[in-house]
């Protein structure tokens, strides 16, 4: 499973459309408005075989009302280990 991390700009007005087509069309994903420069950001939990490039290029950059993303991928997620 690869996490992806995608700030999404939206045209001006179109926030909650995207939101709302990405969650029913694109990918199973969390999806947030946020505050900052961008207007929502999405933690996308892609299978192995998907390729993260054309998942973003072929998949999200395909939905109107998206003007600009930024990606990140995260590699390890961290948990307590009891230690101090």
């Amino acid at each position: 499973m690869k996490t992806l991390i995608v700030q999404i700009k939206c045209k001006l007005g179109e926030a909650y459309d995207v939101a709302a087509f990405v969650v029913d069309n694109v990918a199973q994903c969390q999806i947030y408005s946020i505050s900052g420069a961008y207007d929502l950001l999405a933690i996308v939990n892609l299978e192995d075989d998907v390729d993260p490039g054309v998942f973003v290029n072929k998949r999200l950059h395909s939905v109107p009302g998206i003007a600009e993303t930024n990606t990140m991928i995260a590699f390890n997620a961290f948990t307590p280990s009891g230690k101090v």
